[in-house]
């Protein structure tokens, strides 16, 4: 099978010449990425023989796989494997990734750094972060990940034609799962080891938890819109009917309207109204979509 292997980078002089060269002995294609790097990230590597995707901006780790994507299906990839540049990821796991799709089990196989005894290498924060976001995630897929934003991954010809990423930021790890679990991709996920040294990660844990979990939001509330906004209506709906009850209870026995019993049933079951319609209104948009795009 024609195996790619896609490569983000920004300014990784330092990591990407050794990572290229193992990887020579795996992957038909190396795709690097440069989202653009201000050192000689691009020239190494177009100097080893990668295709190289420069982007003149520093877009987003999301923009850069999104160019990988795009470029592996132009290249009519069987296997397109995502792989960090800052070093942590080990090129002997590649086939460990790859073989449930080799083998027809899986459509996305995601390389956890928790199914394996080396967690205890991953720094404190990140994996309490990383954990919370899996959780997350999990909530909108079919799945139960352990590690959702592993950028260590093996996709399918299929995902790769199928599948249109259109985050900037590090929230596409999870807009992927989300999309590829709503077309029933089967997804899994085997052990690989990692060697951090120190902490190698250039992304602000802040605004990396910040962008994944607006992403999840997002993606949640396309691909699901009668669960987004249905269950949030109903619960609007009780607690407006309850206070209505309230009110003409407090009406029926005083004589008289008690103003912030009414305002709370009044707003309340506007609220739930406009969440019904929202929901109905995206599910009918959502389902002429995706409609149209099976045709």
């Amino acid at each position: 099978m024609k195996i790619i292997v896609g490569i983000p980078a920004f300014n990784e002089e330092k990591n990407i010449a050794p990572i290229i060269t193992k990887l020579t002995n795996i992957a038909d294609k190396i795709i690097v990425c440069d989202d653009g790097s201000t050192d000689l990230t691009s020239k190494i590597s177009e100097k080893l023989g990668a295709l190289v995707i420069k982007h003149e901006k520093n877009m987003g780790y999301g923009a850069a796989i999104r160019s990988i994507f795009l470029k592996a299906k132009d290249l009519n990839g069987e296997i397109l494997v995502t792989f960090d540049a800052d070093g942590q990821h080990r090129v002997q796991d590649i086939q460990n990734v790859i073989n449930p799709i080799i083998n027809g089990e899986s459509e996305i196989v995601i390389g956890s750094r928790f199914l394996d005894e080396n967690e205890k290498d991953v720094p404190s924060y990140r994996k309490i972060g990383i954990k919370v976001i899996t959780k997350i995630t999990n909530v909108t897929i079919k799945e139960k990940l352990t590690d959702s934003q592993s950028g260590f991954r093996a996709y399918s010809k299929k995902v790769i034609n199928e599948l249109n990423p259109s985050e900037l930021g590090m929230g596409i790890s999870t807009e992927i799962l989300i999309k590829a679990s709503s077309k029933n991709f089967r997804i899994s996920e085997v052990p690989i080891k990692i060697t951090y040294s120190g902490d190698t990660s250039t992304h602000n844990p802040i605004s990396h938890g910040s962008s994944v979990i607006l992403s999840t939001i997002k993606y949640t509330s396309i691909e699901h819109p009668l669960k987004f906004y249905g269950i949030p209506s109903l619960i609007f709906f009780i607690i407006g009917f309850s206070f209505t009850y309230a009110a003409t209870q407090y009406y029926s026995e005083i004589g008289r309207l008690n103003t912030n019993l009414t305002i709370v049933a009044a707003g309340t079951v506007l609220i739930a109204v406009v969440l019904l319609i929202t929901s109905i209104l995206l599910y009918s948009l959502v389902s002429v979509v995706r409609e149209n795009n099976s045709n």
